[in-house]
């Protein structure tokens, strides 16, 4: 199996990533029925998130001195700009994720391309940077979202599945310059941990897991990716794993990564640009061999297209 360099001889790399959705997946699952506008009870779960849930994570991530990435959708951003200035103003990153979480999969170009760029604009006012990332809101996206991400200069994007440590995405049967940092389901505290007021399905299952359990299942996830050398990525949520009951777990999932010292821990861009520099893609391999720029050693991701068993997106 190959062997991935980490930056000074690490052996594996972590990031932790916040998808904070505020209450617009809650806006958006009640929108077709009768009255959306007063079920404000389950509006009030999603805003737990901003309002109380990320200074909690971001007190947990200062105590353990790691830099986390949050994914933030432009109408949250909006009526959470002092939120999301605070997370920016702690080190963290902020990453691009829709604006009202929409379903990539069901939008044309023009309007997924209108949507990145409304809330590119959004951050910027708010943190003046424009963010490199991006996470495709709802678990998909659109067969053209990785052309358009690449167009308009995203350094990566996190929304796919299709290896335990970065890739390159293929356009046109080729290698594009926007670095994949993959993540699963399983390491989604959304999976297991937001109580389903729905019955359970198949029936006499929980209406959420078990926090000991969710707790193993991170920690061993980890160790796995640990041994082998690669780049897990934990997708979370701060209206979930920010609550009390459940703040404790992620602090034991921090305990665990931390008291390694030969683990990488680092935001998306940060994996991104190492990627680049260490893995370089053939399209900037290409160009630094045109110009002819020093680079340093740079070892190359010996795999094939073929070898890689991945398609587009």
């Amino acid at each position: 199996m190959e062997i991935v360099k980490w930056p000074e001889g690490k052996k594996s790399a972590v990031m932790f990533s916040f998808d904070l959705d505020g209450d617009v997946i809650w806006r958006n699952m009640s929108a077709d029925e009768p009255n959306a506008e007063k079920l404000i009870r389950a509006r009030s779960i999603g805003q737990y998130g901003p309002n109380r849930c990320v200074d909690m994570i971001l007190d947990l991530m200062d105590k353990y001195g790691v830099k986390a990435t949050f994914y933030v959708p432009g109408f949250v951003a909006e009526c959470n700009p002092e939120v999301v200035k605070r997370i920016a103003d702690a080190g963290h990153e902020i990453g691009n994720h829709g604006y009202t979480h929409e379903r990539f999969v069901e939008k044309t170009v023009e309007e997924q391309r209108e949507i990145i760029e409304k809330t590119q604009r959004i951050i910027k006012e708010i943190t003046g940077k424009e963010p490199v990332g991006f996470r495709t809101p709802s678990g998909d996206w659109h067969v053209r979202t990785p052309y358009i991400l690449s167009e308009m200069g995203f350094s990566y994007s996190s929304s796919m599945r299709g290896d335990d440590k970065p890739y390159y995405t293929i356009l046109d049967g080729e290698e594009s310059d926007l670095v994949e940092i993959p993540s699963k389901w399983e390491l989604d505290d959304y999976v297991a941990q937001a109580y389903s007021v729905y019955p359970a399905e198949p029936s006499g299952l929980d209406r959420i897991s078990c926090y000991r359990n969710v707790q193993d299942n991170d920690i061993r996830e980890f160790r796995g990716y640990y041994d082998l050398g690669m780049c897990i990525s934990f997708l979370m949520h701060p209206q979930i794993s920010g609550a009390p009951g459940r703040n404790l777990v992620l602090e034991e999932v921090l305990k665990e990564v931390t008291s390694h010292e030969d683990v990488w821990v680092a935001t998306g861009s940060e994996i991104a640009e190492y990627w680049k520099r260490t893995y370089p893609g053939k399209r900037r391999k290409a160009q630094q061999d045109k110009a002819k720029l020093p680079d340093g050693e740079i070892l190359q991701d010996k795999r094939t297209d073929k070898d890689s068993g991945r398609g587009e997106g």
